[in-house]
């Protein structure tokens, strides 16, 4: 029998330091930056009169930030070793693909190499992240 009384142990684990977990919250985060400066830029387009239809650019604006908070969301949940963003990461990550694809047809080509780097970089930080349960302690996300 144990002398340590059930009180004494630390009730969660302390998330893990892995390293493809740390890139795949770091590359949400970059996202998220990346898209509040689109916000940003969006926002001044509005104020300047540049924009063609004002309610289309607000709605673009709120759309932009929305996804914005939900990357911020993901990140933060890699960090605190949470599991489940494993999936929506990939998900995102594989839609930005095509974009970067549209971009280079665009003749954007370091736009294009950028975002298709970042989106490559998400998927296989996501894929590889560790999201076992192998300490038995649940998902760390709900006890924090």
């Amino acid at each position: 029998m144990s002398d340590v009384p059930p009180s004494a142990a630390p009730a969660t684990a302390p998330a893990r330091r892995d390293p493809f977990r740390m890139l795949a919250a770091a590359l949400c985060g970059l996202q998220a930056v990346v898209l509040l400066g689109f916000c940003a830029f969006y926002l001044w387009e509005l104020v300047q009169g540049a924009g063609d239809d004002p309610t289309r650019v607000v709605m673009s604006i709120v759309l932009i930030a929305v996804f914005a908070v939900l990357l911020g969301v993901l990140g933060r949940a890699w960090l605190r070793g949470a599991n489940w963003p494993n999936t929506p990461t990939i998900v995102w990550n594989v839609l930005l693909l095509p974009v970067a694809w549209s971009l280079f047809q665009a003749g954007r080509g370091v736009w294009a190499l950028a975002l298709g780097v970042v989106g490559i970089l998400g998927i296989i930080a996501a894929v590889r992240a560790d999201t076992s349960d192998a300490d038995g302690s649940g998902d760390r996300a709900d006890t924090a």
